[in-house]
């Protein structure tokens, strides 16, 4: 579960963020604060991942607080002001969302933001091209379907997916076959699929035959 922090002076605006992200998959709510300093006091025993954060708060702007909530930040704010956006972007904020937005614009970004921390996960050493898509992953631009061939599901991509990395070990077609309930033939052009575009790592294990069997395993 990605932990959330929210932060509005307003306290129907909070509560009313905070159950967008308690209805959003994946994320759930460690904490409610309605001042800068309620936030950062907040911080330590909540842990967030990550921060809503509104611009306008009662003891200080919240873009100066970026830097010391020590975790990623999203801005949700009325201010769309050339500086401050820019401030908030140079002070490194992972995305920024106007107010007033609807519930699907914030859970788009915060699935956003889930790709994006799932794309970087293990200590590993990125190259080029997953710097670049770790980039469109958090601006929403590059979803799990975006490099699949024509005529491919991105459901059936994300069942074979989480069942690559959550198996610990490298696996099989036919073990994720057997996992996900698909066929072996569908499971092996997704592995395929999922390896050429660097998601998964491919290896060859030669069995008793003497007949090489493809291994799968999630990178990093």
């Amino acid at each position: 579960m990605i932990r959330v922090l929210v932060v509005d002076d307003d306290y129907r605006v909070a509560e009313l963020h905070a159950r967008y992200v308690r209805e959003t998959p994946g994320f759930g709510v460690v904490g409610v604060a309605h001042s800068g300093a309620e936030a950062l006091a907040a911080v330590p025993g909540a842990r967030p991942h990550l921060v809503l954060l509104d611009q306008y708060l009662p003891d200080a702007f919240g873009t100066r607080l970026v830097a010391d909530l020590g975790c990623d930040v999203l801005m949700l704010t009325a201010a769309g002001d050339v500086a401050t956006v820019r401030e908030a972007l140079t002070r490194g904020v992972v995305n920024y969302l106007v107010k007033p937005f609807t519930q699907a614009a914030l859970a788009e970004r915060l699935r956003a933001y889930a790709r994006y921390r799932d794309h970087l996960r293990g200590d590993r050493t990125l190259d080029q091209r997953e710097i670049d898509r770790a980039v469109r992953l958090m601006r929403g631009g590059d979803r799990l379907d975006a490099g699949l061939p024509k005529g491919r599901s991105e459901h059936t991509a994300r069942l074979v997916t989480t069942a690559v990395r959550e198996a610990g070990v490298p696996v099989s077609a036919a073990d994720v076959a057997t996992e996900t309930g698909i066929s072996r033939a569908t499971a092996q052009r997704y592995l395929s699929d999922l390896a050429a575009d660097g998601r998964i790592v491919m290896t060859l294990r030669y069995g008793s035959t003497g007949r090489p069997e493809h291994r799968y395993a999630w990178r990093g």
